[in-house]
């Protein structure tokens, strides 16, 4: 019966349920997106690894740096050195980069006719690649001793590999970066980035030992240490130790709380946690628009419904209908109508995920299985509160006043 009414009534229906289209793709659409931007992350923060974290003399995320973090000392090489010496550590690095005109990668380099622009140059200590796990797809990482007495020698990243050397091979080759000539020793492979697709920055790099840096940009200052321990479990103990030495080594008055930070992969889970919280009751506003102004159409096109259909109810009381299959058929028919417009939405959403995942606009959309079920039964639900009073108004009309009504 309530199909037949929803065919009978077709274009009527489509408008009734159009509110819950628009909530339910909403919710298909923007959960998508930000399952496919937590799977992103998720495999960003692994690839960091779960037994590293880094250090700085400023809060990197989550809060604005005061006056009084602005001024703090920086730390030094010797800082990254000192850390070696604790019994779980495996490796630590001082990793720095150069900022021109207070960004980063405003840097160009040339080869053999060729130039690429926007390149970032860092410098790092012979354990970068123990620390970082950094990807080589040729040649070597630099070794103590060239960082040592600062040689001409530096890492290329795969972007950088493309632009000037076609991919053809670069070790042995020399590369002209801003005053200097730097012998290419290896070649970076692919970096990973969390939220956009296509070219990384990241991956348009020069790496050079942290002396070669230093004697190339003397000015740059901002070290940040990163350091690699033993086993996981292990996490509180190092980080206690690692609190203890510097706070020793920058002379940290036993009152005064730390003057630097220390970041591990939960502090980048914990603040992507926040932000994903903000996004999903976004969402939930957004989509709890639409499926009022579907319900509350629900509610309206089914009253209309049961005054249509008053001589209808009449002659079915009449000849024996309770009140009870009353309320049951036009509740039916209520639920019918959101859960059509619900898989319609699931459609739609679904649709509008498959076109974000193709567009190259550097958003990683995902369906999540649990939204499009929660989606339905959402709709489903809001068709059973509005739906309950015009089935009530049905099933408790008058039989005889039902029959005399024209």
């Amino acid at each position: 019966m309530a199909l037949e009414t929803l065919r009978a009534n077709k274009l009527r229906s489509g408008l009734t349920v159009l509110g819950i289209v628009i909530g339910v793709s909403t919710v298909i659409t923007i959960s998508s997106v930000i399952n496919g931007v937590n799977i992103r992350v998720s495999s960003f923060i692994d690839s960091l690894g779960t037994n590293s974290f880094w250090i700085y003399h400023l809060p990197l995320i989550g809060v604005r740096p005061t006056a009084e973090m602005l001024a703090r000392k920086r730390l030094t090489l010797e800082d990254a050195l000192a850390l070696r010496q604790l019994p779980h550590v495996l490796a630590t690095d001082a990793e720095i980069d150069y900022y021109k005109g207070f960004e980063l990668g405003q840097v160009s380099a040339r080869y053999n006719g060729r130039k690429i622009s926007g390149s970032i140059l860092e410098g790092n200590t012979a354990e970068a690649g123990d620390v970082a796990d950094l990807p080589i797809v040729e040649g070597r990482l630099f070794t103590d001793d060239e960082d040592l007495r600062a040689a001409h020698v530096c890492l290329i990243g795969y972007e950088t590999w493309q632009q000037l050397f076609n991919g053809k091979s670069a070790v042995g080759k020399q590369v002209n970066v801003e005053t200097g000539l730097y012998t290419v020793i290896g070649v970076l492979g692919k970096q990973n980035q969390p939220f956009a697709t296509g070219k990384n920055p990241n991956d348009n790099l020069f790496l050079f030992p942290f002396s070669t840096f230093h004697n190339l940009h003397p000015e740059a200052r901002n070290i940040k240490v990163s350091v690699k321990y033993d086993d996981p479990r292990n996490k509180d103990l190092v980080e206690d130790e690692v609190r203890e030495m510097l706070r020793i080594r920058r002379k940290v008055r036993v009152e005064k709380p730390d003057d630097f930070e220390i970041f591990g992969p939960d502090s980048l889970t914990r603040l992507w946690s926040q932000l994903t919280s903000g996004l999903v009751l976004f969402m939930i506003a957004v989509s709890s628009v639409g499926l009022m102004v579907g319900g509350v159409g629900v509610m309206n096109i089914m009253l209309v419904s049961v005054t249509e259909r008053t001589r209808e109810i009449g002659v079915r009381k009449a000849i024996g209908a309770t009140r009870h299959t009353l309320l049951t058929q036009f509740t039916t028919e209520a639920v019918t109508l959101c859960a059509v417009g619900g898989v319609i939405g699931i459609v739609v959403g679904s649709a509008l995920t498959w076109g974000i995942y193709l567009l190259p606009i550097g958003l990683p959309a995902t369906l999540s299985t649990l939204w499009v079920i929660l989606g339905f039964t959402v709709s489903c639900a809001i068709g059973l509160m509005f739906g309950i009073y015009p089935a009530w108004k049905a099933a408790n009309l008058d039989p005889i006043e039902a029959l005399r009504y024209e």
